[in-house]
């Protein structure tokens, strides 16, 4: 399967990975500045994300970018992700370390991140809706709970707009097949490719530990949390997220 995808641009390839609370077009506030940057861009959809349907087999997230990599010719990238867009990044930079010349994460989890409290019952009522075929209430539920502050109505509709779309491909799958795998976190100490990560001051503690911890272990990795943010930094407030990734991707490291 081919992820549904966007490109535009040209020179070095940066590739946008989305959170699960959304799907690409999360990237559309960064998309055409990010443009100038003087890099190709590509963003894409998850399996049973936006265009890209629910999978009825099993895959991995790792391997079907690193196939859509593959199909565009793309040798090398900086990979830019939130959220789980940011683990499934770590995963490819573990996998195939040769094809990616930098990472930039925003709120990333880790593969044993313990949910705190509030994480914890947030999973245990969007899983209650979600059995219950209340989708339309999961997804408000998904909005709310990971929006910080700084988000304004129309990002709250587009966000509960975006994770409606994904709970309606997931529940009308056959099969529930998940492409997040496992890796060994300690291991993220040997990636080589420059790094920065983001986290937000209003995101739920264990994101903010676990993006804590993703920096410390990135070799010489740029940490920095953002006290007005919640979990969806360049969506609440996309300039100057627009003005950090510009500002990572035109670094003299981040070419190949």
């Amino acid at each position: 399967m081919t992820l549904a995808h966007d490109m535009t641009g040209s020179g070095p390839t940066a590739v946008l990975l989305h959170s699960t609370v959304c799907d690409r077009r999360m990237w559309d506030p960064q998309w055409r500045a990010l443009e100038k940057t003087g890099h190709r861009l590509v963003r894409c959809d998850f399996r049973g994300y936006g265009d890209t349907p629910a999978s009825d087999v099993p895959y991995t997230d790792a391997d079907d970018v690193l196939a859509l990599l593959d199909e565009l010719g793309v040798e090398r990238a900086v990979l830019v992700g939130a959220s789980y867009g940011g683990r499934a990044a770590l995963d490819i930079a573990l996998r195939a370390p040769h094809r990616v010349t930098a990472l930039a994460l925003l709120c990333p989890g880790l593969p044993d991140l313990e949910p705190s409290p509030a994480l914890a019952d947030f999973d245990r009522r969007e899983t209650e809706l979600f059995d219950a075929d209340e989708l339309e209430a999961a997804a408000e539920l998904n909005a709310r709970a990971w929006l910080g502050p700084e988000a304004g109505p129309a990002v709250h509709e587009s966000v509960a707009a975006m994770q409606l779309g994904a709970f309606r491909l997931q529940s009308a799958a056959a099969e529930e097949y998940d492409g997040a795998t496992d890796f060994d976190v300690p291991s993220l100490a040997g990636v080589r490719a420059p790094s920065l990560v983001l986290s937000g001051g209003h995101d739920f503690p264990c994101f903010r530990a676990s993006a804590a911890r993703a920096a410390a272990l990135l070799p010489g990795a740029d940490h920095r949390e953002l006290a007005w943010a919640g979990h969806l930094p360049g969506l609440e407030r996309p300039e100057p997220i627009t003005d950090l990734l510009t500002e990572f991707l035109t670094g003299p490291a981040r070419r190949p």
